[in-house]
């Protein structure tokens, strides 16, 4: 298998972590320099990372990448609410990917307008919603929901866009979990 992405990308680190101990090849992309937009677009019409590729399939999106390895790992599936807690952990992820983009296209992604205000909104609606979450206990064994819950975390602290201070207990979760395997070697501050 070959897992297609970049060091930075959260969507990409959640895969990494969760393969630690499996044999595969990790194929590292810059998809904003030639080279490795032109690899991106031959496997991955969306243009998006991350990729997978085993023998001749190749499958697009961490989701269903991450239902390709249950099914061939025999890892165990999610549970509908772990579902609807990825689903929270990825609208945040969506969000703050949108303003790093705006950001880096020149936008004041603090101006008051509609896309950058439901953006934020959503961002700390759900922040307040894992927060609690995490404090209830739903992140308490390192699986995938929680290693996609971390790279979330710590990529948001890494490209500073968001304050986490008003967060003890997603703080905690971050300090319990940054000793877990795979946690300093996919590190994308390393590569930065």
């Amino acid at each position: 298998m070959k897992l297609f992405g970049s060091f930075s990308s959260p969507f990409v680190r959640r895969l990494r972590l969760l393969l630690v101990d499996q044999p595969y090849e990790f194929v590292s992309l810059n998809i904003f320099e030639a080279a490795g937009r032109e690899t991106l677009v031959q496997y991955n019409p969306t243009r998006k990372v991350p990729m997978l590729e085993d023998g001749e399939l190749i499958i697009f999106d961490s989701g269903v990448i991450f239902r390709y390895l249950c099914q061939k790992l025999q890892l165990p599936v999610l549970t509908w609410p772990q579902e609807n807690q990825l689903t929270l952990i990825n609208a945040v992820n969506d969000s703050l990917v949108e303003i790093l983009l705006c950001q880096r296209s020149g936008f004041d992604t603090s101006s008051d307008k509609l896309f950058f205000n439901l953006q934020h909104e959503r961002v700390e609606g759900t922040l307040q919603v894992l927060e609690q979450a995490v404090v209830d206990g739903q992140f308490a064994t390192w699986d995938y929901l929680a290693i996609s819950l971390y790279c979330l975390i710590d990529w948001a602290e890494f490209r500073q866009l968001a304050d986490l201070s008003g967060y003890p207990a997603l703080q905690s979760f971050m300090q319990t979990s940054k000793n877990r395997p795979g946690v300093a070697q996919t590190d994308p501050k390393l590569v930065a």
